[in-house]
């Protein structure tokens, strides 16, 4: 994924894309690899684009296609495709039909959100109208959160996802330190099962009857039963470790 955009480096938007995004891959069955965030300038875009669209199967993009000057996604990926950019029929069509409705002027600004790279399919907008488009494997999409998720279920129309990654999550009453050898070796025997283990602050309030959750241990797959053995050997490990130190576990809240 490509999140575009000065506000969201400078921190004045908080980003929300990323976990749509996120949700969004798991349910198609697709791996999200890797999130980079890039300024509003050219040749960061470029760079981007060029190096995710040729290591990765899919790359998704969000911001920088509305209708202002900082706005350059698009330029952009049409020159890492090495295309022209003129203003698409279609698109504008779209967007002239969208604005007449609500008495909107039709200015040279309002038609920026009109080109697209030469040979790009487009993207419905069912929100405000103006399009995303998909060129070659980048999916380029608004940067409005509510437009992105609008664009995203578009794209699901379109696309064919893989094999859903399967998920098991175990709480674990000892610290990482301690659980960690155990889970080295489950993960070397186990290569396509995704183990990782996610560390919980103790509340010093706590109930000092009540033995702690240090760490939830979660498991990932795309293989149901490899899965589920490497979730009962990660759970035996973690029944014996507790029994060694006498700790009776009882579920809280995550912290």
């Amino acid at each position: 994924m490509l999140v575009i955009g000065d506000e969201i480096l400078s921190g004045r938007t908080k980003d929300r894309n990323i976990g749509t995004v996120a949700e969004f891959c798991t349910e198609m069955g697709i791996e999200l690899r890797e999130v980079r965030v890039v300024a509003d300038e050219a040749d960061d875009i470029v760079a981007a684009v060029d190096a995710l669209r040729h290591r990765y199967t899919h790359v998704f993009s969000t911001g920088g296609i509305g209708p202002t000057h900082d706005d350059i996604t698009a330029e952009a990926i049409a020159r890492a495709f090495e295309v022209a950019l003129p203003i698409n029929d279609e698109a504008r069509e779209i967007i002239e039909t969208r604005l007449r409705k609500v008495n909107v002027e039709i200015n040279p600004s309002v038609l920026r959100m009109a080109r697209i790279p030469e040979g790009a399919a487009l993207i419905a907008n069912p929100v405000s109208g103006a399009p995303g488009f998909r060129m070659g494997n980048v999916y380029v999409m608004a940067g409005v959160p509510k437009i992105m998720q609008a664009m995203l279920n578009e794209i699901a129309k379109t696309m064919t996802g893989g094999r859903k990654m399967l998920s098991r999550e175990l709480p674990c009453g000892v610290g990482e330190s301690t659980v960690g050898p155990g889970l080295g070796e489950i993960q070397t025997e186990y290569p396509a099962v995704k183990i990782g283990s996610y560390p919980q602050m103790i509340n010093p309030q706590r109930d000092p009857n009540v033995a702690p959750i240090y760490a939830y241990i979660a498991l990932r797959s795309t293989n149901a039963a490899l899965l589920d053995e490497a979730t009962a050997k990660v759970a035996a490990l973690i029944d014996r470790l507790h029994a060694e130190k006498g700790i009776i576990l009882s579920e809280e809240p995550k912290q």
